[in-house]
Formats: C-alpha cells, structure tokens, sequence
C-alpha cells in the first residue's frame, strides 16, 4: 500500500532537488574517484566521458573488483566501473525505481536527462529518507522493539 502512495505522489525530481552532481572521468585512479566519495560522503558517482554517462563507480565495485587486487592502485576508473548502468529519468516515478533497484539488485541508480547527461545518482538511503519523510506516522511511530512470540513460557 505504501509504495501505491508512493507512486501516485511523486517522481525522482521530488527526491534529487537541486543536488549538485557528481561525476569522474574514466581515466581517474580508483584512489582519487574514491577520495572524492568520502569526502561527500557519498557512494557512487557517475562517470562521464565528456558530458555523457558512460559508467557507474560505487563502493560495491571497490569491495568487489579492487580490495586485494595486485596493483589495484595503477587501476582507473574504468577498469572497475559498472558500464552503461540502467538509467532513469527525473519523471520515473519512485515505485519504478524501487522495483528496478529490488530486481536489479541496485544500491545506486544513474538520473540522466534526455540527452544522457547525468543529473544525479540516486541511492536506496534517498528514497527510504523521502519515505520517511512523507510517511511518518507510518515509519516513526513503531514500538522500539519489534513484537516477538517467545519459545518459553514467561513466569515460574
């Protein structure tokens, strides 16, 4: 029912604002693209070739593809990157994205505008925080703990 609500109420745009996007080259070394993530506290960002989405670079593929890896500090960007990542639109509405990134197994979903130009990378923390924030009797308002039956009769 909640992700009904969601789908009538808005689309990405409602989610990624005005947020500044944040993109590398392919050719950047996975020590300065990762750089660039920590410092924004981010965990993915997109990479470009000139204005146009070519890749997705996320804390997935550096667990993945580059921790452990012989001279992992001479790889680029696009070495590791995930290329041409399923990408949306700022019109999609956020149930679309959730069924892609639930199906798709996506913690990080490419925006681009119609001409592919990136304008953001969505992450599963931004939709839970937008839930969150337009449903929160229903989020909030729970019992601190869950309600569990229990194995063993309470008492003497």
């Amino acid at each position: 029912m909640l992700v009904q609500e969601v789908e009538t109420m808005k689309s990405i745009k409602a989610i990624i604002g005005d947020r500044e996007t944040v993109v590398v080259d392919p050719l950047l070394s996975i020590a300065d693209a990762a750089r660039r993530m920590a410092e924004r506290n981010i965990g993915a960002v997109g990479v470009v070739d000139g204005d146009r989405l070519v890749g997705i670079f996320s804390e997935r593929d550096v667990l993945t593809r580059v921790f452990g890896k012989k001279d992992s500090d001479k790889l680029q960007v696009k070495d590791v990157m995930t290329p041409k990542p399923e990408a949306f639109q700022p019109e999609d509405s956020i149930a679309y994205v959730l069924n892609a990134m639930s199906v798709g197994g996506y913690r990080h979903i490419p925006v681009v505008d119609d001409k592919g130009r990136p304008l953001a990378v969505l992450s599963v923390k931004d939709i839970i925080s937008f839930i969150i924030e337009h449903f929160p009797e229903e989020v909030l308002n729970l019992p601190p703990e869950p309600m569990r039956k229990t194995e063993q009769r309470e008492g003497a």
